[in-house]
């Protein structure tokens, strides 16, 4: 045992990565923890993965298990791409901005970003990048990316995903969707998993764990083997293969055979709204972009944005405009939102207080 090195009463709106374990995940690790099993993903607990993520995406889906967002994106794409080739993504996609220039860099390909007002790609938007087939002197763009929900908290209908798998699928691109929230995705727009990735016409995804209650743990779903090769060996060669990976999938079923997913989802999405309803109700708080995940953004005065900080960690987006971002987690609380809330409204009137002192 160790001596516990953090307060358990400390919240925050910084990530939903900053939250613990669901209870179900806790109790499958304890499970899945007694005897041995065979390494590398030859358990049983994968084995049984296979068939969880075939419910939910379709019989001809296939899941590999690995440790982070950041590495199914490496491998998904590098599984997708030709070593000439490009991927079109927004400008402000992850794989872009927060990732150290991990898909570059090892997957080795090539970004080709479009910007994009509200994080969101359309068919006229990636026609911008989708030229030059056939120039031996340009990246040849070969594979489309979105976020679903985007790094803004903006949602793709359905329909808009299959217009961009129809437009991508039409001129010999494929579809990779970065799913690390996909869980909210569908939570909000009270749609099966498959409706936004197999119907619509994805050809493989990721689907998040780490920021909906698991330890750690994100899965690349492939949903067209024909748009992929060499997925298992890229696997182990970006260093995603877990040895134990029994303990991955094990979290990932208790997390989707209970129900959780969506269950964590549609609160963590529900605090969202409660959230921008309580601050977007102070005169000096604009919120700035629409609610529709878990993600609030909102501009306030830079002062009382640095005092809030000490209090409560979250982080400012954009230091230009002085937006920042609110994330509301599974295990956030209507009292942790109110708290928080409350908290902003005291900011603001000290920043008042102390802007009017200095003009007298």
């Amino acid at each position: 045992m160790i001596s516990r090195l953090h307060d358990p009463a400390s919240r925050g709106f910084a990530s939903d990565n900053n939250a613990g374990i669901h209870t179900n995940v806790l109790a499958a690790l304890n499970t899945a923890n007694e005897g041995h099993q065979t390494a590398y993903g030859d358990d049983v607990y994968t084995e049984r993965l296979q068939q969880v993520f075939c419910d939910h995406f379709g019989p001809g889906a296939s899941v590999y298990p690995v440790l982070t967002g950041t590495g199914a994106n490496v491998v998904g794409l590098q599984a997708m791409s030709e070593p000439w080739g490009a991927v079109i993504c927004a400008e402000s996609a992850h794989v872009n901005t927060d990732e150290c220039g991990a898909p570059e860099r090892i997957a080795h390909v090539k970004l080709l970003t479009v910007p994009t007002p509200d994080g969101k790609l359309t068919p006229a938007l990636i026609e911008q990048q989708a030229g030059g087939r056939g120039d031996v002197h340009r990246a040849q763009p070969t594979v489309v990316t979105i976020t679903q929900p985007t790094e803004l908290g903006t949602l793709y209908t359905p329909q808009e995903i299959a217009d961009i798998c129809s437009y991508a699928h039409e001129r010999d691109m494929t579809v990779y969707l970065d799913g690390a929230r996909l869980a909210n995705a569908a939570a909000a727009l009270d749609v099966p998993l498959r409706a936004l990735t197999t119907d619509a016409g994805v050809d493989v995804l990721s689907f998040g764990g780490t920021k909906n209650g698991l330890l750690l743990g994100e899965a690349l779903v492939v949903l067209n083997p024909d748009a992929v090769r060499g997925t298992e060996f890229l696997r182990k060669a970006s260093a995603q293969l877990a040895s134990k990976m029994r303990f991955v999938s094990a979290q990932f079923i208790a997390l989707i055979e209970s129900g959780a997913w969506l269950a964590n989802a549609r609160h963590a999405n529900a605090m969202a709204r409660r959230l921008a309803e309580a601050v977007g109700a102070l005169a000096e708080v604009r919120i700035s972009r629409p609610v529709e995940s878990n993600a609030v953004f909102a501009v306030l005065p830079a002062d009382a944005t640095a005092r809030l900080q000490k209090r409560h960690p979250f982080y400012v987006r954009d230091e230009r405009t002085g937006e920042v971002r609110w994330m509301c987690s599974f295990d956030t609380t209507p009292e942790d939102v109110d708290a928080f809330a409350a908290a902003v409204a005291e900011e603001l009137a000290a920043a008042r207080t102390d802007t009017g002192a200095e003009q007298t």
